[in-house]
């Protein structure tokens, strides 16, 4: 194989130093917009306070991958994702933290759900859709804990169907050809819930474009992993829906959230 030039390896090396430090720039701007809005939330300035601190390298590493047409069924510690991939901004951020109700500043929800509750518009300002196979997808999120796990699905077997179809008329502004994924993410302690399970389950019968992070920290609401979760893992009890030679199932990964190089 013929190896890189070395001013091939030195622009490699070069557009490498500036996704790093691109990844750097969001991870910290994402930590000190978690850090001052639990300030402001704590002042009484602010409505609620839910934030992503501690989450933000394995979110960088999905916003990566997450295309545009992708959709996303996720919960209330999702904002480096969100900021990421473009789908929110800092200023709507903050907006979301006032529940402020003009859709200029909050265009994803315009105040009327608690902060960190993430979503992208399907319809333009004239009420006509939008060309969703040209932008990043967010569902709008809900508070019961694994509530998003149903929507996920859904989101995910639609894209089977379309790409089943033949009637090209319907993929228009919604699916190119259904190549689009559907990205789902939940926390350790929410995987205990049933909606969680039927929906690991269903996807797996279905084999539906679907891939979903939990983010295993050890703790859910202040109670640690050996109170709710058998095994202390939740990647331990699907071993048994893992993929195989001889069946379908899942692929299934393990990483540490804090290794940017892992």
């Amino acid at each position: 194989m013929k190896s890189a030039n070395p001013k091939e390896k030195k622009a490699l090396n070069k557009n490498y130093i500036n996704e790093v430090k691109n990844d750097y720039r969001i991870a910290f701007e994402n930590r000190q917009a978690s850090l001052m809005g639990r300030r402001e939330v704590l002042t009484g300035k602010g409505k609620f306070g839910i934030f992503g601190d501690g989450k933000e390298i394995p979110q960088l590493a999905m916003a990566k991958v997450f295309r545009n047409g992708d959709w996303r069924s996720g919960y209330y510690r999702d904002q480096t994702f969100m900021l990421a991939t473009g789908m929110m901004g800092l200023e709507e951020f903050f907006a979301q933290i006032y529940g402020d109700t003009d859709d200029t500043f909050n265009p994803g929800t315009a105040g009327r759900v608690m902060n960190n509750h993430f979503a992208t518009r399907n319809l333009d300002k004239n009420g006509m859709w939008k060309d969703l196979t040209l932008q990043k997808n967010s569902s709008a999120d809900i508070s019961p804990t694994a509530g998003q796990m149903p929507r996920l699905l859904g989101l995910a077997l639609a894209s089977k169907l379309y790409k089943k179809t033949d009637n090209n008329s319907i993929l228009k502004g919604f699916s190119v050809d259904g190549n689009e994924v559907a990205f789902g993410t939940i926390g350790d302690a929410s995987t205990s819930e049933g909606h969680f399970f039927e929906t690991i389950n269903a996807a797996g019968v279905l084999q539906v474009p679907m891939a979903i992070s939990v983010w295993d920290d050890g703790w859910g609401i202040s109670v640690p992993n050996k109170y709710q979760t058998t095994k202390q893992s939740i990647s331990e009890i699907l071993r048994g829906f893992e993929r195989d030679e001889n069946s379908h199932g899942y692929l299934i990964y393990t990483a540490d959230g804090w290794d940017y190089p892992g």
